[in-house]
């Protein structure tokens, strides 16, 4: 059986000039096909000739010079014009000079430089073979004004496929760049909220440590938690680097252990975190998981920043359809995306949350601060 997928493969494969000749050869032999002796191509009036030796060189002249239409197609113009002049001044009327179109057409689309040099020359040849036609035959000159705009035609047809062509690898391009970008957004995002929650723990674990010590025992225990953080982060960011590997697809899924696990890890740092989930995850929960996750993580990276020791709450409730997400701060917390202003922090999230149809809010509540989400499940972008 025919693979015909692989046949395409293997002809795409091989050069243009091989894989146009085909279409060439197609009109050398329609030539010569008795039923079409009569159909060829008559301009000027110009009285029939039987076909000789000369015929020969003019049919090959019209129907080769195709095989380069598209790697020089300003030479096949030339050459195929030239067969066409001698074919019509002879009078051999030959079903090849329908080539002359094809030639002005692969001109049209695939001449790169000089394109109106190329259309003025071979307007002044056009016009001086009228005249010799016109000398030796005896049709009236509107009849070479119709044949121009025939060519003419052949040629814009050729110079729309050039511009849509043009348009279609614009738009390819621009697809390209907006799919990196995209991508790159993507990876920064996951590096800030991975990189910016585990750093800020330390950091907060390491300014507590200056003052422990007098206290060895508090002191060893907080140096360990230091590089228990330290060790998370390298998993998670071995853990982020694994799901960006093009070999695992498209979906980037919350770090081993979710939720609870980063509640514990916000304990650890001193931060006192009371943590209530209620119903579970749905199958089709997709990207609404990890955007959930990331909503709790900046939250209490932020805790941790701007009311270190202030008690935080995390409730966190499944349904098919949403997961609710609410975290309160009994401290100033903060608006700010970030202390540099990255623009990654709750600013980014609230990016996330709209783009899969939810709602955000970062906003001053009583004597606190509370983050809330509201996330769409089924959405798996």
């Amino acid at each position: 059986m025919i693979d015909h997928r692989a046949a395409l493969a293997r002809w795409r494969r091989l050069d243009v000039v091989v894989r146009d000749l085909p279409l060439g050869l197609l009109f050398l032999a329609a030539t010569f096909v008795p039923a079409l002796e009569s159909h060829g191509t008559e301009l000027g009036g110009v009285p029939s000739r039987s076909f000789d030796a000369l015929a020969v060189g003019v049919v090959l002249l019209e129907c080769l010079p195709l095989s380069v239409r598209r790697r020089w197609p300003a030479l096949c113009l030339t050459l195929v014009s030239l067969g066409f002049a001698v074919d019509q001044v002879r009078g051999y009327h030959l079903a090849a000079g329908a080539a002359l179109a094809v030639a002005l057409m692969s001109a049209g689309a695939h001449l790169e430089r000089r394109r109106r040099a190329t259309a003025a020359g071979f307007s002044v040849a056009y016009a001086l073979l009228a005249v010799v036609l016109f000398r030796l035959g005896s049709e009236p000159p509107v009849e070479f004004v119709t044949f121009y705009l025939l060519l003419v035609f052949a040629w814009g047809t050729g110079s729309w496929l050039r511009a849509t062509r043009a348009a279609e690898a614009e738009r390819r391009h621009r697809v390209a760049d907006d799919t990196r970008a995209a991508e790159r957004n993507r990876i920064a995002r996951e590096l800030h909220d991975v990189v910016t929650h585990h750093v800020t723990a330390m950091v907060v674990q390491a300014e507590a440590a200056r003052y422990l010590t007098a206290a060895p025992d508090r002191l060893d225990e907080t140096l360990t938690a230091i590089t228990g953080t330290g060790r998370r982060a390298i998993a998670d960011l071995r853990h982020l680097l694994d799901l960006l590997n093009p070999d695992h697809g498209p979906e980037i899924t919350p770090p081993p252990g979710g939720l609870r696990t980063l509640v514990e890890h916000a304990r650890e740092a001193g931060q006192p975190v009371e943590f209530a989930e209620e119903g579970t995850a749905a199958e089709s929960a997709g990207s609404a998981d990890l955007v959930a996750y990331r909503v709790v993580q900046e939250a209490l990276t932020n805790a941790l920043k701007h009311a270190h020791g202030s008690r935080t709450s995390v409730r966190v409730r499944h349904d098919e359809r949403e997961i609710e997400v609410e975290v309160g701060t009994d401290g100033p917390g903060s608006r700010d995306a970030s202390p540099g202003g990255s623009g990654r922090g709750l600013a980014g999230l609230r990016e996330r949350v709209r783009v899969l149809g939810g709602d955000f809010s970062a906003e001053q509540a009583d004597a606190g601060f509370v983050v809330r989400a509201r996330i769409p499940t089924g959405n798996r972008s």
